[in-house]
């Protein structure tokens, strides 16, 4: 993995075969760890090199632990390891984009869907490849899917074993744009300047409000954003926000 950094955004690229053995036993602990070293940063841009995003399981690894007979192990094992850390990158207020420069699939496509925006080159695909494998679906792939796409789309792309094109995901609403490949990384360092210049508390409260509102009626959720905006009057930013608009310039929250 590379890890680089543009003003104030940790750009990490999975690269080698990290790409195409993301989630072994070897790749995803030291992909764990290079993330949430770097949380805590304003944004964090995730991609990966050539024809893979995040290709997903090692199958090799798989195979060896069905002859071993400890499959189950090894999947409690790697799913133990990413489950936390796709719910720390959506409760985290760092901004996650990802920037599918290729195919995604099964906990590598959990990883792209658990950031705050997707966006993609023309080589980006999506694969469900769970069917395939005769698995069923983890990595928050059927929580984090129908919340873009909806239910049924969700359905077809997991029932059918679907791949789709970048246009195809950014159509169905997986993915929120396609660029050109050349301007892939440049594009998502603009976006995530741009999301991540907000206060740490705004941030961190709408990416959370985002997260449970599916979960709360109204009156629920009317009463966690006043506990969270009464949070956010207490703050610097808040100080700095207002004075911004009454001296007509831009906030400063660095």
């Amino acid at each position: 993995m590379l890890v680089t950094k543009d003003n104030g955004v940790t750009i990490i690229q999975f690269t080698g075969e990290s790409t195409t053995k993301a989630f072994s036993r070897e790749f995803l602990p030291k992909i764990r760890d290079v993330i949430l070293e770097n949380i805590g940063c304003k944004a964090i841009v995730l991609t990966g090199e050539g024809n893979f995003f995040s290709a997903g399981a090692d199958i090799n690894a798989f195979k060896e632990s069905i002859d071993a007979r400890d499959s189950v192990e090894l999947i409690r094992e790697l799913t133990g390891i990413l489950h936390p850390l796709l719910l720390k990158m959506r409760t985290s207020s760092t901004i996650f984009v990802a920037a599918l420069n290729g195919a995604s699939a099964g906990g590598g496509l959990g990883l792209a869907l658990a950031c705050d925006i997707r966006i993609a080159s023309p080589n980006g695909k999506m694969a469900a490849s769970y069917a395939g494998m005769g698995l069923s679906p983890d990595g928050g792939t059927t929580w984090l899917l129908p919340r873009l796409v909806g239910e049924q789309k969700s359905r077809r792309f997991f029932l059918e074993n679907q791949v789709w094109t970048a246009e195809e995901a950014c159509y169905n609403g997986a993915i929120d744009e396609v660029v050109a490949a050349d301007k892939l990384i440049s594009r998502a360092v603009q976006i995530a300047k741009r999301w991540s210049r907000w206060g740490e508390h705004t941030k961190e409260a709408t990416k959370h409000l985002l997260l449970v509102q599916n979960d709360n009626d109204f009156e629920t959720h009317l009463k966690h954003e006043r506990t969270l905006i009464e949070a956010a009057g207490t703050t610097k930013e808040f100080a700095e926000g207002v004075n911004a608009f009454l001296e007509k310039r831009q906030p400063d929250f660095s």
